[in-house]
Order: structure tokens, then C-alpha cells, then sequence
């Protein structure tokens, strides 16, 4: 019980800490939330969105998941999608992976781990669609930082190809979606790919192209 009083704690510290900045800052926080940022993640802890953006509360909206997956048949992802896009107008949509992803590792593995091997399906046929990307790769955290990157490209191809963003794009809304990968171990983020609506045309499946993010290291 008494963890809870200390997050309860911290809470109240933390409300009073910005309102003594800004008396009108929860008041305005509650008329609305206008974010030009959807953020889809990872669960994992270490990766928070506002706090490695360094964005106050309102300046994204988040959708997280086990290794930042993104496939037609999750309607919780699709209905953020589309509230983000449609309804607050969201401008960028990121998906964001991360190197070390508990997640990605357990799909490399050939372990059972029960009812999430049907979630890790999904990053297994990344990696055997791209089994040449790993051809020469023999270290296992080499295989895993390769695979982190092919994953979040290959949810910027899932993402790009739902009816959501190409209506959008017909629409002439100018959504960018990009692919960035986040180091635990020294906490930047790098820039892997990014789609929008001038490639629509180019490639009407909304392929993304892979094999630029492992030479980006």
C-alpha cells in the first residue's frame, strides 16, 4: 500500500510544481488536446514518448504495444489511427522501435512464450521476409539491433497501406509517417525512413523500401 501513497505522492508534487509555473496550465490542458504527433511505440518502460521528446503532456498522442506492431487485424491500433488522423488532425504519425526490444528478442528466440507467440508471429515474418538482411550477420545483438530496424520499417509499410492514412492522402492531408528507432544506451533517437502523401502515386500499395536501415548502424 504504501508504494501507492508514494506515486499518489509524487503526483500531487508534480501538479503543484506546474501550476506554480503556470496557474492555467491543467485548465487549459482539459478544454482540449490538439497534438500533431501520434507516437506508436513500444510497451517497454524505458521507452516513454513525451519524455524522450521532452513534450509536456497534450503534444502527442500515444499508442503502445509489444515491439511497436501494426497489422489490419488489431482494431484498438486502427482506432487510434484513425482518431489521430481524422480527428485531431495529426500531422505525423511515428512509429518509434527501440533497440534491446524484449520483444523482438523473444521472436528471434525459438522458445515457446505461450499466447504472445501469436503477437510475435507478426516480427518473425519480418525476419523471413528479409532473411537476406541477416545472410552475413552472425553476432546475435547485431541480429537484433538489424531486425528492431527492419520491424519498425516494415509497421511504416503497415501503416502507409491502411485505408486510414490513403484516404488521407486523397483527401490532399499532408500526413508524413515516419520510422525512427530509439538506443537505450544513450538515448537518442535516429531517423530510419519517412512516407507521405507525394509517394502515394509512386508506390499505391504503400510499400516501404527495405534495406536502408541496417546500413544506418
Amino acid at each position: 500500500m504504501s508504494k501507492f501513497h508514494d506515486l499518489f505522492e509524487r503526483n500531487r508534487l508534480w501538479a503543484e510544481r506546474i501550476k506554480e509555473i503556470n496557474p492555467d496550465y491543467f485548465l487549459k490542458l482539459a478544454a482540449q488536446q490538439n497534438p500533431d504527433f501520434l507516437w506508436i511505440g513500444c510497451s517497454d518502460s524505458r521507452v516513454p514518448a513525451n519524455q524522450l521528446l521532452d513534450l509536456p503532456p497534450g503534444e502527442v498522442f500515444v499508442h503502445r504495444n509489444i515491439a511497436n506492431v501494426v497489422v489490419p487485424s488489431d482494431l484498438n491500433c486502427l482506432s487510434v489511427i484513425q482518431f489521430a488522423v481524422e480527428v485531431l488532425k495529426v500531422r505525423h504519425i511515428i512509429v518509434c522501435g527501440h533497440y534491446g526490444c524484449g520483444g523482438v528478442r523473444a521472436a528471434m528466440s525459438h522458445e515457446n512464450h505461450g499466447l504472445i507467440d501469436n503477437w510475435l508471429r507478426h516480427i518473425r515474418n519480418v525476419r523471413r521476409l528479409h532473411a537476406d538482411a541477416f545472410e552475413h550477420v552472425h553476432d546475435e545483438e547485431e541480429a537484433l539491433d538489424r531486425l528492431c530496424e527492419l520491424n519498425v520499417i516494415e509497421q511504416v509499410h503497415n501503416v502507409c497501406a491502411t485505408t486510414i492514412v490513403h484516404d488521407a492522402w486523397h483527401r490532399g492531408e499532408n500526413v508524413q509517417v515516419e520510422g525512427w528507432v530509439y538506443s537505450i544506451r544513450d538515448g537518442i533517437l535516429k531517423e530510419l525512413c519517412s512516407r507521405g502523401p507525394e509517394t502515394v502515386d509512386q508506390n499505391p500499395e504503400g510499400e516501404v523500401e527495405i534495406g536502408t536501415a541496417a546500413a544506418r548502424g
